[in-house]
Protein backbone atom coordinates (compact mmCIF):
# COMPACT_ATOMS: atom_id res chain seq x y z
CA UNK A 1 0.00 0.00 0.00
CA UNK A 2 2.91 2.41 1.18
CA UNK A 3 4.04 1.72 -2.75
CA UNK A 4 1.77 4.37 -4.03
CA UNK A 5 3.32 7.15 -2.10
CA UNK A 6 5.93 7.18 -5.23
CA UNK A 7 3.19 9.01 -7.02
CA UNK A 8 3.95 11.76 -4.71
CA UNK A 9 7.93 11.69 -5.39
CA UNK A 10 9.68 14.09 -8.20
CA UNK A 11 12.41 11.20 -8.35
CA UNK A 12 14.75 12.62 -5.85
CA UNK A 13 13.17 12.37 -2.42
CA UNK A 14 12.42 10.06 0.19
CA UNK A 15 9.10 9.28 -1.50
CA UNK A 16 11.23 7.54 -4.20
CA UNK A 17 12.54 5.07 -1.59
CA UNK A 18 9.54 3.29 -1.71
CA UNK A 19 9.95 2.65 -5.43
CA UNK A 20 12.88 -0.04 -4.35
CA UNK A 21 11.45 -3.71 -3.21
CA UNK A 22 14.53 -3.99 -0.70
CA UNK A 23 13.74 -0.91 0.97
CA UNK A 24 10.27 -1.77 1.32
CA UNK A 25 11.16 -5.29 2.66
CA UNK A 26 12.99 -3.89 5.34
CA UNK A 27 10.30 -1.87 5.96
CA UNK A 28 7.71 -5.18 6.06
CA UNK A 29 10.39 -7.33 7.92
CA UNK A 30 10.28 -4.19 11.17
CA UNK A 31 6.65 -3.59 10.61
CA UNK A 32 6.12 -7.64 11.60
CA UNK A 33 8.73 -7.58 14.18
CA UNK A 34 7.07 -4.92 15.83
CA UNK A 35 4.02 -6.36 15.58
CA UNK A 36 5.31 -9.82 17.09
CA UNK A 37 6.57 -8.20 20.20
CA UNK A 38 3.66 -5.58 20.42
CA UNK A 39 0.86 -8.65 20.14
CA UNK A 40 2.86 -11.27 22.14
CA UNK A 41 1.86 -11.16 25.04
CA UNK A 42 -1.92 -9.90 24.93
CA UNK A 43 -2.39 -12.44 22.58
CA UNK A 44 -1.02 -15.34 24.68
CA UNK A 45 -2.95 -14.21 27.46
CA UNK A 46 -5.86 -14.09 25.79
CA UNK A 47 -5.48 -18.05 24.28
CA UNK A 48 -4.13 -18.84 27.69
CA UNK A 49 -7.76 -17.47 29.41
CA UNK A 50 -9.53 -19.12 26.64
CA UNK A 51 -8.08 -22.47 26.32
CA UNK A 52 -7.66 -23.59 30.09
CA UNK A 53 -5.36 -26.61 29.78
CA UNK A 54 -4.22 -25.34 26.51
CA UNK A 55 -3.32 -28.28 23.69
CA UNK A 56 -3.89 -32.05 24.57
CA UNK A 57 -0.75 -33.75 24.82
CA UNK A 58 -0.48 -36.70 23.19
CA UNK A 59 -0.70 -39.71 25.73
CA UNK A 60 1.48 -42.07 23.07
CA UNK A 61 4.06 -39.12 23.02
CA UNK A 62 7.46 -38.61 24.95
CA UNK A 63 7.42 -38.78 28.55
CA UNK A 64 9.29 -35.24 28.61
CA UNK A 65 6.01 -33.87 26.59
CA UNK A 66 4.51 -34.21 30.04
CA UNK A 67 5.65 -30.87 30.95
CA UNK A 68 4.28 -29.14 28.16
CA UNK A 69 0.35 -29.53 29.38
CA UNK A 70 -1.53 -26.19 29.65
CA UNK A 71 0.47 -24.49 27.11
CA UNK A 72 -1.60 -22.54 24.88
CA UNK A 73 -1.54 -23.11 20.93
CA UNK A 74 -2.78 -21.29 18.45
CA UNK A 75 0.46 -18.51 18.26
CA UNK A 76 0.32 -19.25 14.82
CA UNK A 77 -1.91 -16.45 14.58
CA UNK A 78 0.62 -14.38 15.64
CA UNK A 79 2.82 -15.13 12.49
CA UNK A 80 0.14 -14.89 9.61
CA UNK A 81 -1.21 -11.56 11.71
CA UNK A 82 2.36 -10.14 11.26
CA UNK A 83 3.28 -11.63 7.85
CA UNK A 84 -0.44 -10.50 6.52
CA UNK A 85 -0.41 -6.75 7.63
CA UNK A 86 3.11 -6.00 6.95
CA UNK A 87 2.86 -7.47 3.48
CA UNK A 88 -0.76 -5.32 2.68
CA UNK A 89 1.53 -2.40 4.16
CA UNK A 90 4.73 -3.09 1.87
CA UNK A 91 4.01 -4.67 -0.68
CA UNK A 92 2.30 -3.26 -4.20
CA UNK A 93 -0.96 -4.33 -3.98
CA UNK A 94 -1.35 -4.64 -8.03
CA UNK A 95 1.07 -8.04 -7.97
CA UNK A 96 -0.74 -11.04 -8.56
CA UNK A 97 1.95 -13.44 -6.90
CA UNK A 98 1.56 -11.56 -3.42
CA UNK A 99 -2.17 -12.08 -3.50
CA UNK A 100 -1.71 -16.03 -4.18
CA UNK A 101 0.50 -16.25 -1.39
CA UNK A 102 -1.63 -14.53 0.43
CA UNK A 103 -4.42 -16.26 -0.25
CA UNK A 104 -2.55 -19.55 0.19
CA UNK A 105 -1.09 -18.55 3.88
CA UNK A 106 -4.48 -17.35 4.81
CA UNK A 107 -6.36 -20.13 3.82
CA UNK A 108 -4.24 -22.88 5.02
CA UNK A 109 -4.51 -21.09 8.18
CA UNK A 110 -7.91 -21.06 8.72
CA UNK A 111 -7.79 -24.93 8.46
CA UNK A 112 -5.12 -25.21 10.90
CA UNK A 113 -7.26 -22.67 13.03
CA UNK A 114 -10.51 -24.57 12.79
CA UNK A 115 -8.33 -27.72 13.43
CA UNK A 116 -6.67 -26.30 16.30
CA UNK A 117 -9.91 -25.16 18.22
CA UNK A 118 -11.44 -28.71 17.45
CA UNK A 119 -8.59 -30.10 19.80
CA UNK A 120 -8.63 -27.35 22.40
CA UNK A 121 -12.20 -27.23 22.61
CA UNK A 122 -12.37 -31.52 22.83
CA UNK A 123 -9.38 -31.47 24.74
CA UNK A 124 -8.28 -34.24 22.17
CA UNK A 125 -5.90 -35.01 20.00
CA UNK A 126 -7.56 -35.68 17.06
CA UNK A 127 -9.00 -32.68 15.81
CA UNK A 128 -10.31 -32.07 11.75
CA UNK A 129 -10.84 -35.50 10.18
CA UNK A 130 -8.23 -35.59 8.04
CA UNK A 131 -9.62 -36.68 5.04
CA UNK A 132 -11.63 -33.17 5.45
CA UNK A 133 -8.57 -31.68 5.76
CA UNK A 134 -6.90 -32.59 2.76
CA UNK A 135 -9.45 -32.04 0.37
CA UNK A 136 -9.83 -27.96 1.57
CA UNK A 137 -5.92 -28.38 1.28
CA UNK A 138 -6.17 -29.76 -2.27
CA UNK A 139 -9.22 -27.29 -3.06
CA UNK A 140 -6.81 -24.21 -2.72
CA UNK A 141 -3.57 -25.82 -3.49
CA UNK A 142 -5.72 -26.01 -7.35
CA UNK A 143 -6.86 -22.47 -7.24
CA UNK A 144 -3.20 -21.09 -6.27
CA UNK A 145 -1.92 -23.09 -9.13
CA UNK A 146 -4.35 -22.31 -11.45
CA UNK A 147 -3.93 -19.01 -10.80
CA UNK A 148 -0.02 -18.89 -11.48
CA UNK A 149 -0.32 -20.63 -14.37
CA UNK A 150 -1.88 -17.79 -15.91
CA UNK A 151 0.46 -15.14 -14.30
CA UNK A 152 3.62 -17.14 -15.74
CA UNK A 153 5.06 -15.93 -18.54
CA UNK A 154 3.95 -18.10 -22.35
CA UNK A 155 7.41 -19.53 -21.88
CA UNK A 156 7.12 -21.51 -18.77
CA UNK A 157 3.31 -21.86 -18.55
CA UNK A 158 2.39 -25.59 -17.66
CA UNK A 159 6.94 -25.91 -17.64
CA UNK A 160 8.75 -27.48 -14.95
CA UNK A 161 11.95 -25.45 -14.46
CA UNK A 162 14.63 -28.08 -13.21
CA UNK A 163 17.77 -26.38 -11.16
CA UNK A 164 21.18 -25.80 -12.88
CA UNK A 165 20.07 -27.01 -16.22
CA UNK A 166 18.11 -23.34 -17.64
CA UNK A 167 17.80 -25.13 -21.46
CA UNK A 168 15.80 -27.61 -20.10
CA UNK A 169 12.23 -27.92 -19.19
CA UNK A 170 9.80 -30.35 -18.89
CA UNK A 171 6.24 -29.50 -20.08
CA UNK A 172 3.97 -30.96 -17.48
CA UNK A 173 0.97 -30.06 -19.61
CA UNK A 174 -2.72 -30.52 -18.19
CA UNK A 175 -0.63 -32.38 -15.14
CA UNK A 176 1.29 -29.27 -13.91
CA UNK A 177 -1.75 -27.82 -11.98
CA UNK A 178 -2.23 -31.59 -10.05
CA UNK A 179 2.46 -31.30 -9.66
CA UNK A 180 1.47 -27.93 -7.95
CA UNK A 181 -1.63 -28.94 -5.97
CA UNK A 182 1.34 -31.93 -4.15
CA UNK A 183 3.78 -29.39 -4.06
CA UNK A 184 1.89 -26.91 -1.61
CA UNK A 185 -0.01 -29.18 -0.13
CA UNK A 186 2.44 -31.62 0.69
CA UNK A 187 4.68 -28.60 2.12
CA UNK A 188 1.57 -27.78 4.56
CA UNK A 189 1.30 -31.25 5.89
CA UNK A 190 5.14 -31.57 6.40
CA UNK A 191 5.98 -28.13 7.71
CA UNK A 192 3.05 -29.37 10.14
CA UNK A 193 4.72 -32.47 10.67
CA UNK A 194 7.93 -30.85 11.62
CA UNK A 195 6.41 -29.19 14.31
CA UNK A 196 6.56 -30.91 17.76
CA UNK A 197 9.10 -29.11 19.52
CA UNK A 198 9.76 -25.73 20.79
CA UNK A 199 11.29 -23.31 17.79
CA UNK A 200 11.87 -26.74 15.83
CA UNK A 201 9.43 -25.56 13.12
CA UNK A 202 9.50 -21.97 12.87
CA UNK A 203 13.33 -21.18 12.39
CA UNK A 204 13.43 -23.56 9.12
CA UNK A 205 10.73 -22.17 7.99
CA UNK A 206 12.27 -18.66 7.99
CA UNK A 207 15.36 -20.10 6.43
CA UNK A 208 13.38 -21.25 3.77
CA UNK A 209 11.49 -18.38 3.73
CA UNK A 210 14.48 -15.83 3.41
CA UNK A 211 16.03 -18.27 0.56
CA UNK A 212 12.90 -18.34 -1.54
CA UNK A 213 12.66 -15.09 -0.90
CA UNK A 214 16.08 -13.97 -2.79
CA UNK A 215 15.21 -16.38 -5.32
CA UNK A 216 11.68 -14.64 -5.81
CA UNK A 217 14.01 -11.46 -6.24
CA UNK A 218 16.23 -12.93 -8.33
CA UNK A 219 14.31 -14.39 -10.73
CA UNK A 220 12.21 -11.20 -11.08
CA UNK A 221 15.14 -8.86 -12.57
CA UNK A 222 16.04 -9.81 -16.04
CA UNK A 223 19.44 -8.49 -15.26
CA UNK A 224 20.01 -11.14 -12.28
CA UNK A 225 18.01 -14.10 -14.52
CA UNK A 226 21.23 -13.39 -17.37
CA UNK A 227 23.72 -13.16 -14.55
CA UNK A 228 22.90 -16.43 -12.78
CA UNK A 229 21.25 -18.31 -15.41
CA UNK A 230 17.58 -18.86 -14.35
CA UNK A 231 14.56 -18.57 -15.83
CA UNK A 232 13.00 -14.95 -15.40
CA UNK A 233 9.34 -14.68 -13.78
CA UNK A 234 8.64 -10.98 -14.41
CA UNK A 235 6.39 -10.11 -10.39
CA UNK A 236 8.30 -12.21 -8.61
CA UNK A 237 10.47 -9.76 -7.15
CA UNK A 238 7.62 -8.56 -5.08
CA UNK A 239 7.55 -11.59 -2.65
CA UNK A 240 9.91 -10.56 -0.90
CA UNK A 241 8.33 -8.26 0.98
CA UNK A 242 6.15 -11.47 1.96
CA UNK A 243 9.22 -13.38 3.18
CA UNK A 244 10.55 -10.29 4.48
CA UNK A 245 7.61 -10.39 6.94
CA UNK A 246 7.23 -13.72 7.17
CA UNK A 247 10.56 -13.67 8.89
CA UNK A 248 9.65 -10.65 10.81
CA UNK A 249 6.62 -12.51 12.18
CA UNK A 250 8.28 -15.48 12.72
CA UNK A 251 11.41 -13.70 14.66
CA UNK A 252 8.45 -12.21 17.06
CA UNK A 253 6.68 -15.53 17.33
CA UNK A 254 10.52 -17.16 18.09
CA UNK A 255 10.94 -14.62 21.12
CA UNK A 256 7.82 -16.22 23.01
CA UNK A 257 8.16 -20.29 21.56
CA UNK A 258 11.68 -21.02 22.72
CA UNK A 259 12.29 -23.34 25.02
CA UNK A 260 10.09 -23.53 27.10
CA UNK A 261 7.47 -21.77 24.91
CA UNK A 262 4.81 -20.10 26.28
CA UNK A 263 2.99 -20.35 23.29
CA UNK A 264 2.59 -23.40 20.51
CA UNK A 265 2.26 -22.11 16.85
CA UNK A 266 -0.56 -24.95 16.28
CA UNK A 267 -1.86 -26.12 13.22
CA UNK A 268 -2.65 -22.57 12.37
CA UNK A 269 1.01 -20.85 12.15
CA UNK A 270 2.27 -24.82 10.79
CA UNK A 271 0.07 -25.38 7.98
CA UNK A 272 -0.07 -21.27 7.24
CA UNK A 273 4.08 -21.50 6.73
CA UNK A 274 4.25 -24.45 4.85
CA UNK A 275 1.76 -23.74 2.47
CA UNK A 276 3.19 -20.08 1.89
CA UNK A 277 6.41 -21.92 1.29
CA UNK A 278 5.12 -24.31 -1.60
CA UNK A 279 3.26 -21.55 -3.06
CA UNK A 280 6.07 -19.18 -3.85
CA UNK A 281 8.13 -22.55 -5.02
CA UNK A 282 5.03 -22.48 -7.80
CA UNK A 283 5.12 -19.13 -8.41
CA UNK A 284 8.92 -18.96 -8.53
CA UNK A 285 8.95 -21.96 -10.36
CA UNK A 286 11.35 -23.28 -8.28
CA UNK A 287 9.72 -26.73 -6.86
CA UNK A 288 12.52 -28.74 -7.13
CA UNK A 289 14.82 -25.95 -4.97
CA UNK A 290 11.91 -26.03 -2.31
CA UNK A 291 12.76 -29.44 -1.83
CA UNK A 292 16.33 -28.82 -1.31
CA UNK A 293 15.58 -25.50 1.12
CA UNK A 294 13.17 -26.90 3.23
CA UNK A 295 14.86 -30.35 3.19
CA UNK A 296 14.47 -31.02 6.77
CA UNK A 297 10.48 -30.49 6.25
CA UNK A 298 11.11 -33.61 3.53
CA UNK A 299 12.86 -36.03 5.78
CA UNK A 300 10.33 -35.68 9.07
CA UNK A 301 6.82 -36.39 6.22
CA UNK A 302 8.90 -39.08 4.58
CA UNK A 303 9.97 -40.79 8.36
CA UNK A 304 6.05 -40.36 8.90
CA UNK A 305 5.46 -42.31 6.00
CA UNK A 306 8.16 -44.99 6.25
CA UNK A 307 6.96 -45.71 9.46
CA UNK A 308 3.57 -46.26 8.87
CA UNK A 309 3.82 -48.50 5.29
CA UNK A 310 6.83 -50.54 7.52
CA UNK A 311 4.70 -50.77 10.50
CA UNK A 312 1.84 -52.09 8.34
CA UNK A 313 4.22 -54.55 6.52
CA UNK A 314 5.84 -56.01 8.85
CA UNK A 315 4.41 -55.12 12.36
CA UNK A 316 7.73 -53.48 13.49
CA UNK A 317 9.31 -49.66 13.67
CA UNK A 318 12.17 -48.31 11.69
CA UNK A 319 11.91 -45.48 13.88
CA UNK A 320 11.33 -45.36 17.91
CA UNK A 321 8.68 -42.74 17.24
CA UNK A 322 7.53 -40.66 14.32
CA UNK A 323 8.39 -38.03 13.26
CA UNK A 324 11.73 -38.27 13.22
CA UNK A 325 12.72 -35.32 15.86
CA UNK A 326 10.98 -37.59 18.30
CA UNK A 327 13.20 -40.64 17.64
CA UNK A 328 16.02 -38.60 18.68
CA UNK A 329 13.86 -37.56 21.86
CA UNK A 330 13.61 -41.27 23.10
CA UNK A 331 17.29 -42.31 22.03
CA UNK A 332 18.37 -39.29 24.67
CA UNK A 333 19.18 -36.06 23.15
CA UNK A 334 17.67 -32.85 25.07
CA UNK A 335 14.89 -31.19 23.11
CA UNK A 336 17.50 -27.94 23.19
CA UNK A 337 19.89 -30.31 21.01
CA UNK A 338 17.50 -31.70 18.16
CA UNK A 339 16.16 -28.01 17.63
CA UNK A 340 19.46 -26.45 17.26
CA UNK A 341 21.23 -28.92 15.79
CA UNK A 342 17.78 -29.00 13.16
CA UNK A 343 18.55 -25.13 11.89
CA UNK A 344 22.07 -26.30 11.21
CA UNK A 345 20.71 -28.92 8.90
CA UNK A 346 18.38 -26.33 7.88
CA UNK A 347 21.06 -23.55 7.37
CA UNK A 348 23.20 -25.89 5.21
CA UNK A 349 20.35 -26.82 3.10
CA UNK A 350 19.53 -23.39 2.26
CA UNK A 351 23.25 -22.39 0.97
CA UNK A 352 23.14 -25.71 -1.48
CA UNK A 353 19.58 -24.15 -2.13
CA UNK A 354 21.22 -20.98 -3.18
CA UNK A 355 24.00 -22.27 -4.90
CA UNK A 356 21.59 -23.84 -7.51
CA UNK A 357 21.26 -20.33 -8.77
CA UNK A 358 25.06 -19.82 -10.10
CA UNK A 359 26.31 -22.12 -12.47
CA UNK A 360 28.49 -20.49 -14.39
Amino acid sequence: MLYWLTLLSDGGDVFNLFRYITFRAGGAFLTALLFGFLFGPPLINVLRRRQGKGQPIRSDGPETHVTKAGTPTMGGLLIVGALTVSTLLWARLDNGYVWIVLFVTLAFGLIGFADDYAKVSRQNVKGVPGRLRVALGVLIAGIAAFWAAQLHPAELTNQLALPVFKDTLVNLGIFFVPFAMVVIVGAANAVNLTDGLDGLAIMPSMIAAGTLGVIAYAVGRVDFTEYLDVHYVPGTGEILIFTAGLIGGGLGFLWYNAPPAAVFMGDTGSLALGGALGAIAVATKHEIVLAIVGGLFVVEALSVIIQVLYFKRTGKRVFLMAPIHHHYEKKGWAEPTIVIRFWIISLILAVIGLATLKVR
